[in-house]
C-alpha cells in the first residue's frame, strides 16, 4: 500500500494523545457498561403457548371432546402462526394447549393471544347450554422469579388467605416486580347438610331450600328518589354474611315457618373434594408467585425481595411462616458468579500465554488489548440489551480464545519489522498495510459461522441467538483494537531490538528448520497428505453419525429434583394425595434438603423457563424438592429411585428426574400413535409400547392413557317417570344434592364470593352398592327409591381422551438410562419400520419428545445456512479475488469435524445442539486461518519468492501466531469443558482447534500446492 493511502494504524501512532484518550475512555466506558449489564440465569425467551379451558358439569369426556373441544379447535386453527393444539378431555372439563410456530415474532404474541381470546368469545354462545367458558389463560407462559409459601398449622385457611392477600399487595409494589399472584388457594364453601330421612319426612325438596336462600340473599335494586340535590338511592340491607344468618333463614314446612338451622347443619368448609392442593414442608400452604419485569436485573430484584422478606417476617402474626421455595436470584448468582470466575480464569490464562510466548513487553500489549476489547464488547451488549447470562457469558469465553489472534498477529508483525531495522511508525503502519484486510476477512468469516444461530427463527434461536451477537461484537472490536490501539501500545512499550535477536534470524533456528523440513515434505507429498486428511474426514463424519452419542439439550445443573406421581386415569384426588403424602414421608427422613413443595391435582407453577406446568388432573401430583447442592441432589435421586424400585408405591407410576435446558420436553422418548378409533389406537399403542420396552436403554415404557373406568348408568323409563311425576332434570338435581351437593347461592364475604352448597349429611355418605335405595322426592310429596325411576347398570367409559390437531392419539413414553434420548429413539424407530409399513389407512406413528424438538431447532438453523454460505463466499471471494482460491478456503471448512469427533469420543460427550454451534464456529476458525495464510503467501510472492518457497515460508511465519492462538484458545475453553451446558461445545472447539492447528501448518501448504500445482525445485 502506498504511503498516500489511508492507514488507520499509522494515524493511531501519530495522534498519540487522541489514541490514548480513546484507550482511557474505552476502559472507563467498558467498566461502567459491565456494572450496568443486567444479570440473569438464562436469556429472555418467549414461551409461545397458551391454554383454553371449558367446563360442563355432568358431561362425559366424549361429550366434552365432540361438543365443546371440536368447535373451539376449529376456531383456534384459524389464527396466524398456529402450530398445534393438544386437547385433553376429561369428564366435565376440557383443556386445549395451544402452541404457535417457533418462528412467530415475539412482538406478535400478544396480538395472537387476543385473536384466540376473541374467537373463543365468539364461539361461546354456540356451545351447549350449561358450558362454563371457554376461559383463556394467556399467562400460562409466565415464569415465576420467586415462589413463597405461607403456612400456619392450625389456622383457618381462609384467614391464612386474607394474610396472603395483604402480603401479595405489598409484594406487587416492590420495584422490579411485574405481578404478584396468589396460588393454590382452596376455595371456601358454606355447607348446608340435611339428613335424608328427615328431609323426606318434612316434605322439603332441595329446590325449595334453594329458593328460600336465594330470596334472602339476592342483591336487587330497590330504586331511588330524585331530589333537588343529590339522587337518593334506597339500599336494602340484605345478604347472608355468616353461618348464623344462614341458620336463621325461614323455611315453610307444611303451614309453618321453621328456621334452616332447625332442620339442617350449617357450617363453614372448603371445596370438597378439592381440585388442587398445595403443601410446603408437609403443611397446607398458599403460594405467592412473583413475576419479574422484563429487562430487570435479577440480582438486584433478588436483593430487594430479600429485604422485603426480612421486614415481613418481623411483622407476620405469630404462627404464620413464610418459606422461600424457589428463587431465581440464587440460580442467577450461582450461574453468573461461576461463569465470571471461569471468565476471569480464561482472561488470566490467555494473558499468561501472551507473556510467556511473546515476552513481557509484547505480552503486556496483548494483555492490555484483551480488556479493551471486552470493554467495548460490554458497551455494545448494553446498547443491544444483552444481559450477562448463561449464553452471553459462554459466548464471551469462546470469544476470548479467538480475539487474541488479531492482537498477536499485529504485534508480531510489528516486532518482525522493527527487528528488520524499520522505525516504529513504519513498523506499526505495516500491520495495516499487510494484515488488516485478511484479518478483517478472517474475523468476518469466523463471525459469519455463527449467523445461523443468530438469525434462526425458532425458540432455540431466540434462546441461544446472543452467541452470534456477542461473538460478532467481540471479534469485530478485537480487529479494531488490533489495528489502532495495539500499534500505538507497541510503539510505546516495545523495546528496540538488539542485533542478532530478530525474528528473521529466529526463523532460521533449529526448531524452525525442522518445521520447514516437515512442511517441505508435506508439500512434496501433497497428494498423500491431502488424500489422508480427507480420508480422516470421512472416518470422522462416520464416527459423528455413528458412535458419538446424540443429544438435544443437556440436563440442568440446578439443585431441584422433580418427582412426578401418576395414578391410573380416573383416580380420585384423595388417592393421589395419599401417595403424595407417602413420598413426602420418605423425603422427611432424607438429609440435604432445603425445601419441599407438593402440588396435587395439577403441576407446579412455572418457576423454570423450560418447565411446562401440567394441566389439571386429579390423578397427578408433583413434588419440587430443592437440594442444598448438586451432590445432595444426586443422593436424593438415588434414594427415591431405590424406594421406587423396592415397590413402595405400587399403585402409582413415580418418576424422579432433573430439569433440562432448552425447550420443554416431558418424556425423553415419545411416540404418538394417531388414528380415528380409540380401540384400534390402544391395540397399536400396546404394540409400540412392547417394542419401546424391549430396548435395553428404556425404563418405564407406558401409554399416557389407556384405562377405562366404571360408570353407573340410569336408564330412565318414561312411563315410570310419568307415573311418579318427575323429570330427568329433577332427578339429576336430587341425585347431585345427595351425592356431591348443589350450589344454592353465593355469599358475599369481604372480597370473596363464597358458594353455599346444599348436600346430604356426610355422616350418611352413600355407598356405591346403595345407589338403588336412594330416595327421590316427588312433586306430590311422596318418596320413592331411585330404582323405580329406571334400571341401574354398570358400564365403562374413557376417563380421558386426547387429540393432537383434532386427531385422536395415544402417546407411548419412556425414560432413558445409559444412553442419549435421540440415539434410543432412532434405534426404536428403525425397529418400528415393519409395524409402520402395516398400519391401517388413517393411522400413523409420529416421533415426539427430544427428537421432535431437536428436529425443529435443527431445521431453523438449516434454513439460514444458505445465507451463511453466501456471506462466507462473498467475504472470501473479495479477499482471494479468484475462484480457485475461494474454493480452496471453503474446502477447509468441514475439516474441523476430525478433531471434534475425536474429542467427543475421547471425552465421552454427546453431540447435540450446543455442540453443533461449536462445529459452525470451528468452520469459520479454519477458514480464517486459511485466508490469512493465503494472504501471507501472496505477500511472499509479491516480494519475489518462488511459489514453493512462498508457501513454505508463509507457513513458517504463521506458525507462531497460529500456535499461540491455539494454546490461548484451548486454555480459555478448558473452564467450559466441565460445564453441563457448554461442555460439549468446549470439547468440539478444543479438539477442532488442536487438529486445526496441524491442518493449518501441514495440510494447508499441501492443499495449496496441489490446488495451484506447485512443484518443489531440486
Amino acid at each position: 500500500m502506498s504511503e498516500g493511502r489511508f492507514n488507520l494504524s499509522a494515524l493511531a501512532v501519530r495522534e498519540r494523545s487522541v489514541t490514548l484518550f480513546f484507550i482511557l475512555l474505552t476502559a472507563l466506558v467498558g467498566l461502567m457498561a459491565f456494572l450496568q449489564l443486567g444479570r440473569a440465569e438464562d436469556p429472555a425467551f418467549t414461551v409461545r403457548v397458551m391454554v383454553v379451558s371449558a367446563q360442563w358439569p355432568g358431561a362425559s369426556a366424549r361429550q366434552m371432546q365432540d361438543l365443546v373441544a371440536e368447535p373451539l379447535e376449529k376456531r383456534i386453527q384459524e389464527v396466524a402462526y398456529f402450530y398445534k393444539v393438544e386437547t385433553t378431555a376429561r369428564p366435565g372439563r376440557v383443556d386445549l394447549l395451544v402452541e404457535f410456530q417457533d418462528y412467530t415474532p415475539s412482538e406478535e404474541i400478544p396480538e395472537l393471544y387476543y385473536q384466540v381470546r376473541k374467537r373463543m368469545q365468539d364461539a361461546a354462545p354456540s356451545l351447549p347450554a350449561g358450558v362454563r367458558g371457554p376461559f383463556v389463560n394467556d399467562e400460562f407462559s409466565d415464569v415465576y422469579f420467586a415462589l413463597y409459601a405461607l403456612s400456619a398449622p392450625g389456622l383457618e385457611p381462609r384467614l391464612l388467605v386474607r394474610e396472603a392477600e395483604r402480603v401479595r399487595d405489598r409484594l406487587a409494589r416492590v420495584e422490579g416486580v411485574q405481578k404478584a399472584r396468589l396460588l393454590g388457594e382452596r376455595p371456601q364453601r358454606f355447607f348446608v347438610e340435611f339428613d335424608h330421612a328427615r328431609l323426606a319426612n318434612l316434605q322439603l325438596t332441595p329446590q325449595a331450600v334453594m329458593d328460600a336462600l336465594q330470596a334472602q340473599n339476592q342483591l336487587l335494586p330497590a330504586g331511588f328518589v330524585e331530589t333537588e340535590g343529590p339522587r337518593l338511592a334506597l339500599r336494602l340491607d340484605v345478604g347472608l354474611r355468616d353461618p348464623e344468618e344462614i341458620r336463621r333463614v325461614p323455611l315453610r314446612v307444611g303451614g309453618q315457618l321453621v328456621s334452616l338451622g332447625e332442620v339442617a347443619e350449617v357450617r363453614r368448609g372448603y371445596e370438597d373434594p378439592p381440585a388442587y392442593l398445595v403443601r410446603a414442608g408437609g403443611e397446607d400452604a398458599v403460594l405467592l408467585g412473583v413475576v419479574m419485569r422484563r429487562g430487570e436485573n435479577g440480582l438486584e430484584l433478588g436483593a430487594r425481595l430479600d429485604d422485603f422478606v426480612a421486614r415481613l417476617e418481623a411483622e407476620l402474626p405469630l404462627g404464620i411462616t413464610l418459606t422461600r421455595l424457589t428463587d431465581q436470584a440464587d440460580a442467577i448468582a450461582h450461574a453468573v458468579d461461576l461463569f465470571q470466575i471461569k471468565f476471569l480464569v480464561a482472561v488470566g490464562v490467555v494473558m499468561l500465554v501472551s507473556f510467556v510466548a511473546l515476552g513481557w513487553r509484547a505480552g503486556l500489549v496483548v494483555g492490555i488489548a484483551i480488556p479493551l476489547t471486552l470493554g467495548l464488547t460490554f458497551l455494545l451488549m448494553l446498547i443491544r440489551g444483552i444481559d450477562l447470562d448463561r449464553v452471553s457469558l459462554g459466548a464471551l469465553i469462546i470469544a476470548l480464545g479467538l480475539l487474541v489472534d488479531d492482537a498477536i498477529i499485529a504485534i508480531e508483525m510489528m516486532l518482525v519489522k522493527m527487528e528488520a531495522g524499520w522505525d516504529r511508525l513504519r513498523a506499526a503502519a505495516h500491520a495495516w498495510t499487510v494484515t488488516a484486510a485478511p484479518m478483517l476477512s478472517g474475523t468476518l468469516v469466523t463471525a459469519i459461522g455463527f449467523v445461523p444461530i443468530g438469525f434462526a427463527r425458532s425458540g432455540v434461536g431466540e434462546y441461544a441467538g446472543n452467541i452470534f451477537w456477542v461473538l460478532a461484537f467481540a471479534l469485530l472490536v478485537s480487529w479494531l483494537v488490533a489495528v489502532t490501539f495495539t500499534p500505538y501500545l507497541g510503539s510505546l512499550l516495545l523495546a528496540d531490538p538488539r542485533p542478532g535477536t530478530g525474528h528473521g534470524e529466529g526463523y532460521n533456528g533449529p526448531l524452525y528448520q525442522r518445521l520447514r523440513a516437515l512442511i517441505r515434505r508435506c508439500v512434496g507429498h501433497k497428494r498423500l497428505v491431502v488424500g489422508f486428511t480427507f480420508a480422516l474426514l470421512a472416518v470422522a463424519v462416520a464416527g459423528l453419525a455413528g458412535p458419538v452419542q446424540k443429544q438435544f439439550f443437556p440436563s440442568s445443573d440446578r439443585p431441584e429434583v422433580l418427582v412426578d406421581i401418576y395414578l391410573p386415569e380416573g383416580s380420585s384426588i384423595g388417592a393421589t394425595d395419599a401417595v403424595t403424602r407417602r413420598v413426602e414421608s420418605v423425603l422427611a427422613e432424607a438429609p440435604g434438603i432445603a425445601s419441599v413443595s407438593s402440588y396435587v391435582g395439577a403441576g407446579a407453577p412455572r418457576f423454570f423457563l423450560a418447565l411446562n406446568p401440567e394441566l389439571p388432573n386429579p390423578a397427578f401430583a408433583k413434588l419440587i424438592v430443592v437440594a442444598e447442592d448438586v451432590a445432595a441432589r444426586d443422593a436424593l435421586i438415588a434414594r427415591l429411585e431405590s424406594h421406587i424400585a423396592a415397590g413402595d408405591f405400587p399403585e402409582a407410576r413415580v418418576r424422579v428426574h432433573r430439569l433440562l435446558y432448552g425447550p420443554p420436553v416431558i418424556w425423553p422418548v415419545t411416540f404418538r400413535v394417531v388414528g380415528p378409533d380409540p380401540l384400534q389406537l390402544r391395540a397399536l399403542a400396546d404394540r409400540v409400547r412392547a417394542l419401546v420396552a424391549s430396548d435395553p436403554h428404556t425404563r418405564g415404557a407406558h401409554l399416557d392413557w389407556d384405562e377405562r373406568v366404571p360408570v353407573v348408568r340410569l336408564a330412565l323409563d318414561p312411563d315410570r317417570l310419568r307415573l311418579i311425576g318427575l323429570t330427568p332434570r329433577e332427578i339429576a338435581q336430587q341425585m347431585q344434592y345427595a351425592l356431591t351437593g348443589i350450589v344454592a347461592t353465593e355469599i358475599r364475604e369481604d372480597i370473596r364470593n363464597v358458594s353455599l352448597v346444599l348436600r346430604g349429611s356426610q355422616d350418611q355418605a352413600v355407598r356405591a352398592e346403595a345407589l338403588a335405595d336412594l330416595t327421590l322426592k316427588t312433586l306430590d310429596g311422596r318418596t320413592v327409591p331411585l330404582a323405580q325411576a329406571g334400571s341401574l347398570s354398570v358400564g365403562f367409559e374413557d376417563p380421558v381422551l386426547k387429540r393432537y390437531n383434532r386427531e385422536p392419539f395415544i402417546a407411548v413414553q419412556a425414560e432413558v438410562s445409559g444412553a442419549q434420548p435421540p440415539d434410543v429413539t432412532m434405534a426404536i424407530w428403525s425397529r418400528l419400520a415393519e409395524l409402520r409399513a402395516t398400519l391401517p389407512p388413517g393411522y400413523r406413528i409420529d416421533i415426539g419428545g427430544a427428537v421432535e424438538q431437536s428436529a425443529k431447532a435443527d431445521a431453523s438453523i438449516q434454513r439460514v445456512q444458505p445465507i451463511m454460505l453466501a456471506l462466507l463466499l462473498i467475504v472470501v471471494m473479495l479477499q482471494m479475488r479468484s475462484f480457485s482460491g475461494t474454493l480452496m478456503v471453503v474446502a477447509t471448512a468441514p475439516l474441523g469435524v476430525i478433531g471434534a469427533t475425536l474429542a467427543l469420543l475421547v471425552g465421552d460427550r454427546p453431540f447435540g445442539f450446543v455442540a453443533l454451534l461449536g462445529m459452525l464456529g470451528l468452520a469459520g476458525i479454519l477458514m480464517r486461518n486459511t485466508l490469512i495464510l493465503a494472504q501471507q503467501i501472496e505477500v511472499n510472492l509479491a516480494a519475489g519468492m518462488a511459489r514453493a518457497d512462498a508457501v513454505i515460508e508463509a507457513t513458517v511465519r504463521r506458525t507462531r501466531p497460529v500456535v499461540l492462538t491455539a494454546i490461548a484458545a484451548i486454555l480459555a475453553f478448558l473452564p467450559l469443558a466441565t460445564d453441563t451446558f457448554w461442555g460439549p461445545l468446549a470439547y468440539v472447539l478444543i479438539g477442532g482447534i488442536l487438529v486445526g492447528t496441524a491442518i493449518t501448518l501441514l495440510f494447508l501448504p499441501a492443499l495449496y500446492a496441489l490446488w495451484f500445482r506447485v512443484r518443489l525445485e531440486g
